[in-house]
């Protein structure tokens, strides 16, 4: 029995790690390090909820663990050391400095909307859920979760505006 437990969560997390991964970044606003720490989170509480969910829906469950853990997390004042990334040793073939740099403004705008408007969005327009299901995770009533989808687009398009001044 523990041995097909641990079967289905293993292959469970190693079919859904990327894109859980993913969305643990873009919920703490680009920061590898902490999506990291808060999807270990998130698999560790599925792992004793497993033999409920593994039926039903174990990637919602997780889903709903991120977005709360980072709306908590978002409210810490310190995070300790901060370690930074080495660069690889070997050079990707093309350049994709433009989709990167595209990626990291996107995550660095994602990180100034405040928590739960962050996560609406990622849920909603990444996770493409629909409204319904993004309130259930954020624990409010649609109209609520629809609001903070729509405020925090509305903040990332200002925040992403390149409005050029002519200088002179």
């Amino acid at each position: 029995m523990e041995q097909s437990r641990a079967e289905g969560f293993d292959g469970f997390v190693a079919a859904r790690w990327p894109a859980l991964l993913h969305l643990a970044r873009l919920l703490v606003g680009g920061d590898r390090h902490r999506a990291e720490d808060l999807l270990q989170e998130a698999l560790v509480k599925l792992w004793f909820a497993w033999p409920r969910v593994a039926e039903e829906a174990p990637e919602a469950y997780v889903r709903k663990v991120l977005a709360r853990a980072a709306a908590r997390s978002a409210r810490r004042r310190w995070w300790g050391e901060r370690p930074v990334e080495q660069l690889p040793e070997r050079a990707e073939a093309g350049d994709v400095s433009a989709a990167v740099a595209e990626r990291s403004r996107l995550e660095a705008a994602l990180g100034q909307l405040p928590p739960r408007q962050r996560a609406a969005v990622v849920l909603r327009y990444y996770q493409d859920l629909p409204e319904s299901q993004v309130a259930q995770v954020l624990g409010c009533p649609v109209g609520t979760a629809r609001s903070h989808a729509s405020r925090g687009v509305a903040r990332l398009r200002r925040i992403l505006a390149d409005v050029i001044e002519p200088v002179g």
